[in-house]
């Protein structure tokens, strides 16, 4: 018998429901809502409550906090797609006068502008936006921190920056583009910038007694691209899928893809070991698996999102106290749990359609230098060059239609792969940035830069 791909094995459910209950328990909050996402399919849903009258589900929401910034960051990739801007544009080309127009776009999406981390005085998620009406009263008479470029510091006034370019260029409210661009076509129908009944009210929870008070819940004005949004954990289950596999109408796959690579140092203190920060999402490396997300937090409020990419599994975790269970925590040992339990099947192996024989004919063994690598052909499109024993560089290409591969990721980025061939029209060796790869180690009949030795290899005499 073969079981559903939809249905999860009543151990995994079970695991999964002790995991958000030991969260709800220890972390002593009101609720706490976990749903759980396979091959683009939302599988399970859990909640636990302590509240009368409040029955927590995949409808209910809350506010999400700083997974705001990645549906900012959404808007601005969008942008770029479209040939508005360039991330490498300094800030100033784009919104001229706010004091911190050298910082880059790509600078303020990885946290890396060097800006400070909040607003100046009073504390702005416990008060109106309407005391920052202008930019230049979110950033304050010193907003930077740090050099620029040099360290990621994380920077909500940052966010606040790429919310008021998203409305310059496109002459609209944030908040108006962000449905029109992205909650509409995505279908995210409970996810907005003001609650929508039912959702949940935000508490803080005594650290010392078991006790409670209501948070009040204030509009953030300009500050509102950093973390206005509520949302429920159907709605961002559906945004966990696109941000995994992304969705032309809003972004492309290559281009969610982007946002998922490292772009922050990784050396830097603020991350903690083994992650780093992309474009509006972190990425961390857990238990063998790279996990992709982020985290939220307003007073009251607590949310965690959490990809495993290669998995294909994603995890969303609500709840409703201003400090208490880590919900990121929680979203990535949900992950961990269904990935181990229920290893991911597959895909059959299938040939390809048609075989392009210039591409063929570059398949096999090369060396660079002394180093072996293999060249392979895959059914879906593509050249993958890696190292065949040891450590060394590998990427995928793209086909440019004119005989040469563009590098697609890693060391090999950009880079420029050309067969040059012989006057017979065999091919000599591969130049890939300047390195000549020869089908033996450094192949006598190939232009090896600095020549072979004309008595070849010898042993010791």
């Amino acid at each position: 018998m073969t079981t559903s791909h939809d249905d999860l094995l009543p151990g995994t459910r079970r695991a999964l429901l002790h995991r958000i209950a030991v969260a709800q328990s220890e972390g002593r909050t009101p609720s706490l809502v976990a749903t759980v996402v396979r091959g683009g399919k939302a599988v399970w849903t859990g909640a636990r409550t302590s509240v009368p009258g409040h029955g927590p589900d995949e409808n209910v929401q809350y506010r999400i906090g700083s997974i705001t910034k990645t549906f900012t960051a959404v808007l601005v990739l969008r942008l770029r797609d479209e040939g508005v801007l360039d991330l490498g544009d300094p800030l100033e080309k784009h919104v001229p006068g706010t004091g911190a127009g050298e910082v880059t776009i790509s600078q303020l999406l990885a946290h890396t502008g060097g800006l400070a981390a909040e607003s100046p005085e009073p504390w702005w998620e416990r008060t109106s936006g309407s005391l920052r009406p202008e930019l230049a009263d979110v950033l304050g008479e010193q907003p930077f921190r740090h050099p620029v470029g040099r360290r990621y510091h994380y920077s909500n006034p940052g966010y606040t920056l790429l919310g008021a370019l998203v409305e310059e260029l496109r002459g609209a409210p944030w908040e108006e583009v962000l449905r029109r661009e992205i909650l509409e076509p995505l279908g995210l129908h409970r996810t907005s910038a003001r609650p929508q009944a039912p959702h949940a009210g935000g508490w803080a929870v005594h650290p010392w007694a078991d006790a409670m008070m209501p948070e009040p819940a204030e509009d953030l004005g300009r500050m509102a691209p950093a973390g206005q949004l509520w949302s429920t954990t159907r709605d961002l289950a559906r945004f966990a899928v696109f941000l995994a596999h992304g969705d032309d109408r809003v972004l492309s796959a290559e281009s969610v893809k982007e946002m998922r690579a490292p772009a922050a140092p990784p050396e830097t203190a603020e991350l903690a070991a083994g992650s780093s920060y992309g474009l509006a999402l972190q990425i961390v490396h857990r238990d063998g698996r790279t996990l992709v997300g982020h985290s939220g937090s307003l007073p009251g409020f607590l949310a965690g999102l959490v990809i495993g990419v290669e998995d294909d599994v994603a995890a969303v975790v609500l709840s409703n106290c201003t400090s208490g269970p880590p919900v990121f925590t929680v979203a990535t040992d949900l992950v961990r749990i269904v990935a181990e339990a229920e290893p991911r099947i597959p895909d059959p192996w299938s040939p390809m359609a048609e075989v392009d024989q210039s591409a063929l004919e570059l398949a096999g063994q090369w060396y660079w230098g002394t180093q072996a690598y293999g060249l392979r052909l895959p059914a879906d499109g593509g050249l993958v060059l890696g190292p065949l024993s040891g450590v060394g560089w590998g990427a995928r290409f793209r086909a440019n239609g004119d005989g040469t591969w563009t590098g697609l990721e890693g060391y090999y980025a950009g880079e420029l792969l050309r067969p040059l061939r012989r006057p017979d029209g065999s091919v000599s060796h591969l130049d890939l940035g300047s390195f000549v790869f020869t089908r033996r180690p450094y192949d006598e009949s190939a232009p090896v830069p600095g020549g072979v030795d004309p008595e070849g290899w010898r042993g010791v005499r």
